[in-house]
């Protein structure tokens, strides 16, 4: 792996690490560029809303369980 590309990863851990979730798992659809995040494994929403700036925020009951970042590349 080159050393830039390295570098954008571990740039990543002081976000993850200062969330209130123990767990993150992220996947990214390249032909839809959505990039789906979840806090919580296996994540059984059972609601969800739709923000203005297109960030899909998926709860189970009151607690945050995922977003879903629709045109992703484009942020």
């Amino acid at each position: 792996m080159v050393a830039a590309e390295l570098e954008r990863y571990i740039k990543l851990a002081p976000i993850v690490t200062a969330t209130p979730h123990r767990y993150l798992w992220s996947s990214y659809d390249a032909e839809a560029d959505v990039l789906y995040v979840n806090f919580k494994k296996p994540s059984l929403a059972t609601d969800s809303e739709l923000t203005e700036d297109d960030v899909i925020s998926r709860y189970e009951g009151e607690e945050v369980v995922g977003i879903t970042v629709l045109h992703a590349s484009k942020r």
